[in-house]
């Protein structure tokens, strides 16, 4: 009998999965409804299917310090491996596709300690509770007649559920990026920075590229090759370092923290944290971050989760999805 040890980030998700309240969708119920939606490629991600590896470093600006005892802001250079993604569990999606671009980054602090960074490239979340998620997903199944998603459930679904809304409005507005290397990632929820004083201060970030967001327009959607993102990004790496800026945003105590949903205030106070550097790329199948489960709830002193119930989710669902992945299902 093959026996599998399940690493620490996984046994944290697990972990997590005990505290999942009783109103909330079961994790596994999430997962077995994407392998409806999507199918099941064996030993596969099964959400964010597509991507591409990528290593490099951070260095981290000790202006945070006032905020955060995180060794991310010691102005050091941190190692990373980092993986670009769709959203979704279709394995023939195109890159043209509107829908979410991810980045996952861990940051290897020292020998037996990560941070985990778990970002999409739009602002807000497309719902406030895993509820909203599952039925999102549940109104896009495919009709058992059509083998297409029912239109009335999908309208019954944005009439019932108004915190699909803003991440649907800036999806029609918001084409894809031409590149991995001109996407902009957010955090999409709120986070705590704890400093050494053990204060508490609400945040969130995003990372701009260097070389500037730059989206398809609608002729370039329609003409695009099938697949050209992880090309791309491998061919920008020859040339030279891939960059971004981390910016973090300084919360107030009454910003919301628990509706990754809901924008903040734009004028809220905002700081350049460090630069993410990547310089070589590789392939998911083989590369360094395919065996990773880049579970934002992997997080190293100095930055502390909110009580919002779709971060608090995904910790158990990536476990739970992690160990399919791991046992070849």
């Amino acid at each position: 009998m093959k026996i599998y040890l399940l690493p620490f980030y996984l046994l944290i998700g697990l972990s997590a999965s005990l505290h999942v309240n009783a109103d909330q969708p079961n994790p596994g119920e999430v997962i077995s409804t994407m392998e409806k939606l999507n199918g099941v490629t064996p030993g596969a991600r099964r959400n964010h299917i597509i991507g591409i590896c990528a290593s490099g470093s951070f260095v981290g600006s000790k202006l945070l310090n006032k905020y955060t005892s995180s060794a991310l802001f010691s102005g050091k250079e941190i190692p990373v491996v980092t993986r670009f993604s769709l959203a979704g569990g279709n394995p023939k999606a195109t890159d043209t596709t509107k829908s979410p671009r991810g980045l996952a980054i861990e940051f290897k602090l020292n020998k037996n300690s990560f941070q985990h960074f778990t970002m999409l490239n739009v602002p807000v979340f497309g719902a406030s509770t895993p509820q909203t998620f599952l039925d999102s997903m549940v109104a896009n199944l495919p009709d058992s007649e059509t083998g297409k998603p029912n239109p009335q459930k999908q309208k019954e679904f944005r009439d019932t559920h108004p915190d699909a809304k803003a991440l649907s409005e800036f999806m029609a507005t918001h084409n894809p990026p031409v590149s991995y290397a001109n996407s902009e990632f957010f955090s999409v929820h709120t986070f705590k920075f704890i400093n050494s004083k053990n204060q508490a201060t609400l945040v969130r970030w995003r990372f701009e590229p260097v070389a500037g967001v730059k989206r398809l327009n609608d002729e370039e959607i329609k003409n695009m090759p099938a697949r050209f993102l992880d090309e791309d990004l491998t061919n920008r790496a020859k040339d030279g370092p891939i960059s971004w800026n981390m910016i973090v945003t300084i919360g107030n105590p009454e910003d919301e923290q628990n509706d990754p949903t809901v924008y903040w205030p734009k004028e809220r106070i905002e700081i350049k944290a460090g630069v993410l550097t990547l310089n070589t790329v590789s392939p998911q199948d083989g590369g360094p971050c395919e065996k990773i489960n880049f579970d934002p709830l992997v997080m190293a002193a100095g930055i502390r989760p909110t009580n919002d119930p779709v971060l608090l989710f995904r910790s158990p669902a990536y476990a739970t999805s992690y160990a399919k992945r791991v046992t070849g299902n």
